[in-house]
């Protein structure tokens, strides 16, 4: 099968074309040929080695997080999924590899394709609709009048971010560039921050959650918007004690995020307020409860662009440029010249 892998840490990490032989199947696997795949800032991050101290991938490899696909074979403990169904999913972080025509996924990260959706368009879902909820739902259990400040809400994240929490019942604050306010308020945003005119912290206070993808400075000026009690959750700031536990890190790698973590970590303290760093985990059952929101329409997938998979550097090269203007780009195996929209 053809794929594109990366083949070293850092530095000039190259990518390339590649054939590979088909993925064993195990028992709990799930055989699919992949349609679309989503392209997310993760697949940029990998190659640069951020996170290769709590991920430690075995180079060459193929990158990729998101997937839409058809079921093509199952291993003989699989219920609930045949030869022939529509399916999506995030693979699980030690077996990702969505740029390529085949991939392996374990029957519980898996889940039936949202029937109003085709297939690039349900690939560009699954990693941010997975945080979301886990960062909405599962870790700050929004709930009907809470006030969510959502950073980024026309990016990949946000705008779905945005959607969930106000089909949760919250009142959402959102933060985007002049461009993509009426984007912003097209999917719900009750307020909309155009940071190239406004500062979020002079309009905003007394909030409930903060969704932070930025880090750094835009984290420090969260703490400071919500309310006693509130809690900031950042896919981008550092990661914690919490986080390390979970990990199963090793001592070394604990106190390095106690370390990197302990000034937000502080600052939030004095605040009577609680931060925690986030990295998603796969989960069918999560997509499973989202299908339902997806197929009323109250989240709906925004995508910028669609690239074949003969381009799928281009596209990565196009999402690290900082050139899409909304939502995710896709890699669809089926698109047409040009990167149009490949249908079910």
């Amino acid at each position: 099968m053809k794929a594109f892998m990366v083949e070293k840490y850092g530095g000039q990490a190259g990518m390339r074309a590649a054939e590979m032989p088909a993925p064993q199947v195990g028992a709990d696997d799930v055989l699919v040929k992949i349609h679309a795949a989503g392209v997310n800032p993760l697949d940029l991050r990998i190659p640069n080695g951020d996170f290769k101290a709590f991920l430690p991938y075995r180079l060459p490899l193929v990158l990729g997080n998101d997937l839409a696909g058809t079921v093509v074979r199952v291993g003989p403990s699989v219920t609930g999924f045949a030869v022939g169904d529509e399916v999506y999913a995030r693979p699980d972080k030690d077996r990702i590899g969505t740029f390529a025509e085949l991939i392996a996924v374990h029957q519980g990260d898996l889940a039936p394709k949202p029937t109003t959706l085709t297939m690039t368009e349900a690939a560009s879902l699954p990693l941010v609709a997975l945080t979301a909820w886990q960062a909405l739902v599962e870790r700050a259990h929004v709930q009907p009048g809470r006030k969510v400040l959502i950073h980024e809400g026309a990016g990949g994240l946000g705008s779905i971010a945005v959607q969930l929490a106000k089909a949760l019942g919250a009142h959402v604050a959102t933060t985007v560039s002049t461009a993509k306010v009426p984007l912003a308020e097209d999917l719900g945003a009750d307020v909309v921050v155009d940071y190239r005119t406004q500062d979020f912290e002079e309009v905003l206070d007394g909030y409930d959650v903060v969704l932070d993808s930025l880090g750094g400075e835009n984290l420090a000026k969260s703490l400071r918007v919500l309310k006693p009690g509130g809690t900031a959750i950042s896919v981008a700031g550092p990661p914690g004690p919490a986080f390390a536990r979970e990990l199963g890190a090793n001592p070394l790698l604990r106190l390095a995020m106690n370390a990197l973590s302990f000034k937000t970590l502080r600052s939030a303290k004095r605040r009577g307020v609680t931060y925690s760093f986030l990295f998603m985990k796969a989960g069918g059952a999560q997509l499973r409860e989202l299908t339902p929101l997806i197929d009323s329409g109250k989240v709906r997938p925004v995508v910028d662009r669609v690239f074949p998979f003969d381009e799928t550097l281009q596209a990565m090269e196009y999402v690290e440029k900082g050139r899409a203007k909304a939502g995710k780009v896709v890699v669809s195996m089926t698109s047409g010249p040009g990167g149009s929209p490949a249908k079910r």
